[in-house]
């Protein structure tokens, strides 16, 4: 069965890159509406952005969407990996403004609320994507590749010259609640040197080292606190692919590893597979497939371990 939530869920913060004070809400939905956001301070009947792959303008640093009106919103990957961790399969997100709040780097946050307002079950079938032959993309030394699996299951690698973040790699099924123990407390994270030459250009205005980013410098790591798990850079990375791979439009049945991949080759990965009719197909999901799904089995105990 599809699911949506039962009651809506209220946000407020401000956006990574503006800096500007935004309101975000995530209300219920009807079956087969899937996940779709709406701009409020736009023109009436112009704010409306399904999240949706062919939707996405490929950019380094975020995911961002973008209409035939040519309104965006910005920064949805941790919003979309909170909805497909929690099980949730529609979603009717409103904002008055162009980005999603950043609220601390991660989607701890949203998950919190998220559980707590609880699905609703709609009695209508779900229909999952399943990965029938292996894809690949690559960019330089950057892989991105899905191939066919049961259920999803992420493996990510990173391999940075900073000593604070190394090398890394985790390979981790996302059914039975694992998002949210393991991955949703993880937060975005970026150079000083980086932070500094893009607060420079009038981006990252949002950005406060240690509340909603982890700051790196060489082998130091300058946000207060530290680091929530030795591996929270991968497992943000991997929280990403998350959200990203939600922009399929349903659940996906796969095994996706990314090597220093980033949203832009997320996307392209999934531009390549449905360009291919014999690499996936529809599949209506049975109690056994809907049992390995990202967000069946999340209890509120679940959040007992999320930062």
């Amino acid at each position: 069965m599809q699911t949506t939530l039962q009651t809506s869920v209220t946000f407020n913060g401000v956006g990574l890159h503006l800096g500007e004070p935004v309101q975000m809400v995530v209300n219920p939905a009807p079956a087969r509406h899937g996940i779709v956001f709406e701009r409020l301070d736009v023109a009436q009947g112009t704010g409306r952005i399904a999240a949706l792959w062919d939707h996405v303008v490929q950019t380094p640093l975020n995911t961002r969407i973008v209409n035939s009106h040519d309104v965006t919103v910005s920064t949805i990957e941790h919003i979309m990996a909170a909805l497909a961790g929690c099980g949730i399969h529609n979603a009717h997100v409103t904002l008055n403004g162009p980005e999603v709040p950043i609220m601390d780097g991660s989607s701890a946050g949203f998950v919190q609320e998220l559980v707590k307002a609880g699905n609703a079950i709609i009695d209508a079938p779900l229909y999952v994507i399943e990965v029938l032959k292996t894809v690949e993309v690559q960019r330089g030394d950057a892989t991105a590749r899905i191939e066919p699996a049961r259920a999803l299951q992420i493996d990510f690698a990173i391999d940075f010259d900073d000593g604070a973040i190394g090398q890394q790699r985790k390979n981790l099924p996302m059914a039975n609640g694992a998002f949210v123990r393991e991955l949703c407390d993880s937060r975005t994270f970026c150079r000083q040197a980086d932070v500094d030459a893009m607060q420079a250009n009038g981006l990252a205005l949002g950005g406060v080292p240690g509340v909603n980013a982890v700051v790196v410098d060489g082998d130091h790591v300058v946000s207060p606190g530290g680091l929530r798990h030795a591996d929270e850079a991968v497992r943000h990375k991997m929280l990403d692919a998350l959200g990203d791979l939600y922009t399929a439009g349903a659940p996906i049945l796969g095994q996706y590893t990314g090597i220093r991949a980033g949203h832009a080759l997320t996307n392209e990965l999934l531009r390549v597979l449905f360009a291919q009719a014999d690499a996936w197909r529809w599949v209506r999901a049975d109690a056994m497939t809907a049992a390995q799904l990202p967000g069946v089995g999340v209890r509120l105990a679940d959040l007992s371990a999320v930062a």
